[in-house]
């Protein structure tokens, strides 16, 4: 099983797609917008920016967005798809999602079929044993009436992206009160988790604080 977790998308075009370990011309994405959907700025971003650099780098990509969708109708639209890549926006909308529409055993027979996962910002949170560090953000964006935080847990760790160093001691203090043990991303980091094995993959360093 291979999963990749992104702080942001400049790290999966740059990074993540090469680390699948599948040559270019054979990536075949289902790229996943529902998290973007409740963003909606991103979301237009996403439209407008992200989805056609993709296409202009020479990657194959077909769009869905789970919500209202029944099981069957997701799991046939990943049957032809070797990438699984979940995009970012409002970790709280992606998550009911999640919920409602029973993504979690999909994905989970997806990855166990050979797939490779990738995920950028809310899309790799949601793969933390909890998606609470989401809930750092003061700007007010809406929870949408989630208040259960525990998320799909393929990683022993939780997730900080995004990471900015006037944000160090915010950070170190929230970081007292968590269940589990905190890694940092910033724009341009990520994580390869592979065989049990987690390596950092980007620019620059790791944050440790």
């Amino acid at each position: 099983m291979k999963i990749i977790l992104g702080s942001d998308f400049s790290f999966v075009l740059q990074y993540g797609y090469g680390a699948t370990g599948i040559l270019k011309e054979d990536i075949n994405i289902g790229y996943v917008t529902t998290a973007s959907k409740g963003a909606r700025k991103f979301g237009q971003t996403v439209q407008e920016e992200i989805i056609p650099k993709i296409k202009e780098s020479g990657y194959k990509l077909e769009e869905i967005d789970i919500v209202g969708k029944g099981s069957q109708e997701i799991t046939d639209f990943f049957q032809d798809k070797n990438v699984i890549h979940v995009e970012g926006g409002n970790t709280f909308y992606l998550l009911k999602a999640i919920r409602e529409t029973g993504f979690a055993e999909i994905l989970k027979d997806l990855l166990n079929d050979g797939k490779v996962y990738i995920g950028a910002s809310a899309g790799s949170y949601i793969m933390c044993p909890s998606i609470e560090v989401a809930d750092w953000d003061d700007t007010g964006r809406s929870r949408f009436e989630v208040t259960d935080f525990s998320s799909l847990n393929y990683v022993p760790f939780l997730l900080k992206v995004h990471y900015k160093d006037e944000q160090a001691q915010k950070v170190i203090d929230k970081m007292q009160n968590l269940k589990y043990p905190l890694r940092i991303l910033r724009d341009g980091q990520g994580i390869l988790v592979e065989d049990g094995k987690y390596e950092f993959i980007g620019d620059g360093e790791e944050v440790k604080l």
